[in-house]
């Protein structure tokens, strides 16, 4: 792919039940499913109306219960940003492998543990499954927010791996500022404290046509809201939810 170094490319769902996990996505945002055809394993494509946006699979034996979203960075160059992420203190997950047709990768973790994704796509197109929100973007992710324990250390490691830097900032009381990222020109989402009770993580937030009418979607679904709709700067709202099996994301979109 060929994102900038620096900027998102794709999501991705480990969950222990991938078919519950197709059909409640596909109900929540309207997500349609289908095999990637890579040998040997069950790796599904989740399509936005205009485009593939994510990735769905099982997760590996010994991870963790919950279901869990991690995204991919577009780095330049996967085996130099493992090195400098690696200098930089964080860690090794998965070294970096080569996957013939689609690129190369490695999963990583922050110095706090924060675990992610490093890619180069073998395709010479663009990756759109990020999109900042607007018109075209429903269904892709257009917010991506990181908990972290210690923000400050979070902002200089990502800066110095990946070049990101922070435009402006939101007080949130205790927890500090709610500072907005950049990769670029684009702004793709922010940093913040880690809630009580919470975790140090990425979070994604896909875009719905109506807030009200996919929030009522998820908990029929078997989903659980943990923060009810609330308005963003712009106008739209946004919720904090968790699937059935317990994997956590978000909706932003308007109120009809």
């Amino acid at each position: 792919m060929t994102n900038a170094h620096g900027e998102w490319i794709w999501f991705e769902l480990l969950t222990g039940d991938p078919d519950a996990a197709q059909v409640f996505y596909g109900e929540v945002i309207g997500w349609t499913a289908r095999p990637s055809g890579t040998p040997g394993i069950d790796y599904r494509l989740l399509s936005a109306p205009d485009g593939e946006v994510a990735g769905l699979m099982k997760q590996p034996e010994g991870m963790a219960d919950a279901a869990v979203w991690l995204g991919y960075v577009g780095v330049d160059d996967v085996d130099a940003s493992v090195a400098a992420i690696g200098a930089a203190g964080g860690i090794t997950q998965m070294p970096a492998t080569t996957m013939p047709g689609v690129g190369r990768m490695a999963m990583l973790a922050d110095p706090q543990g924060v675990p992610f994704y490093v890619m180069r796509g073998a395709s010479d197109e663009v990756s759109h499954a990020f999109r900042q929100a607007g018109e075209a973007s429903l269904g892709h992710t257009v917010w991506c927010e990181l908990s972290a324990p210690d923000p400050d250390a979070a902002l200089s490691f990502y800066r110095g791996v990946f070049g990101w830097g922070q435009e402006g900032a939101m007080p949130m009381g205790e927890l500090g500022d709610y500072r907005f990222l950049q990769a670029g020109d684009i702004g793709f989402g922010a940093l913040m404290g880690v809630i009580p009770g919470g975790s140090p993580g990425w979070q994604f937030y896909f875009h719905v046509p109506d807030i009200d009418a996919a929030a009522e979607r998820l908990r029929s679904g078997g989903g659980k809201i943990m923060q009810e709709p609330s308005q963003i700067p712009g106008g739209d709202y946004s919720l904090v939810a968790r699937d059935p099996q317990g994997g956590g994301f978000g909706l932003v979109g308007p109120r009809l």
